[in-house]
């Protein structure tokens, strides 16, 4: 039997599994660091809406070229030069969930055979669309797991005040 449909649906539930989290996050909270050099909830919101454009657009490649080229992009320079410490959390998460939905919506209608096709991650070497499938999913799972850490030291920070 194939992993396709669970892995879909683990995608798909993304934004679901962020927005659980976020449930109540407002003001200060938003904005809170755990530590120097580490990102707030806005930040991290706005990371995961910016990088699901980013699959948006590898896999649409994979699906539709001949082993395409993936290129890496800077994580860092995009959160600092598209100043993601300003951006709006509840836009982030609305164009995450947007992007992530029309994203599931191709995928599952795409034949189980154009999972295993390749591109090339000039970093990585060959990946396939599974992969890049695989790697979205487990990066809001993995984000949600940071927010939830985030919302914790917070609670925590104003609990010794």
């Amino acid at each position: 039997m194939s992993e396709i449909p669970e892995l879909l649906e683990r995608y798909r539930r993304g934004p679901e599994v962020l927005a659980m989290v976020l449930t109540g996050v407002f003001g200060e909270e938003e904005d809170f660091l755990t530590a120097p050099g580490k990102w707030s909830i806005r930040q991290i919101i706005a990371h995961l809406a910016d990088t699901e454009g980013v699959y948006a657009n590898r896999l649409r490649q994979i699906a539709a070229e001949e082993n395409p080229t993936i290129v890496p992009f800077d994580q860092d320079a995009w959160a600092r030069n598209l100043d993601y410490a300003r951006r709006k959390p509840k836009q982030s998460l609305e164009t995450f969930r947007r992007v992530r939905a029309e994203n599931y919506e191709l995928l599952k209608g795409l034949p189980e055979s154009v999972f295993a096709r390749t591109g090339n991650h000039t970093e990585r070497g060959a990946i396939t669309l599974l992969q890049i499938v695989d790697g979205a999913a487990k990066h809001a799972e993995s984000h949600a797991r940071q927010l939830q850490a985030v919302r914790d030291a917070y609670k925590q920070a104003k609990g010794k005040k």
